[in-house]
């Protein structure tokens, strides 16, 4: 998926941003695990109105991932977006998964991510991590 050309028209139509989407978190999802990373949950939703995109083990460190895809590079970074409404939603998936983790809470290390993905047409995805990022 990580080598293979980006195909955003599918029989003669453009992929929604829905689809361009969550063909990024697929993206996202395939380049962590291919750098070592487990993955513990994709599209974690909290009762307390949070989401998470992936939740993933990195080491001894617990982190919390919104991908962000692009399909043009001209109207800025997709990190940009990340305002602080959306890191607010993230925080309460985020809170809420902790609370699952009961005592454990105390001694886990956790942080925040982006990961940006630019998809063109016809070019390999690019992906970026944006650590610690907010």
């Amino acid at each position: 998926m990580l080598n293979y050309r980006c195909r955003l028209n599918q029989k003669g139509k453009k992929l929604s941003s829905q689809e361009v989407g969550r063909l990024g978190e697929k993206i996202a999802k395939h380049w962590l695990l291919a750098s070592g990373t487990r993955v513990l949950f994709q599209n974690f939703k909290s009762p307390y109105r949070g989401e998470v995109d992936l939740i993933v083990q990195e080491n001894d460190t617990l982190v919390f991932i919104e991908v962000k895809t692009r399909t043009r590079s001209d109207f800025g970074r997709a990190f940009d977006s990340v305002d602080k409404k959306k890191q607010a939603l993230i925080q309460r998936g985020a809170n809420h998964w902790l609370s699952l983790l009961g005592k454990k809470r105390e001694k886990t290390l956790w942080r925040y991510d982006v990961i940006e993905i630019l998809l063109q047409e016809g070019e390999k995805p690019k992906v970026s991590q944006i650590r610690n990022a907010f």
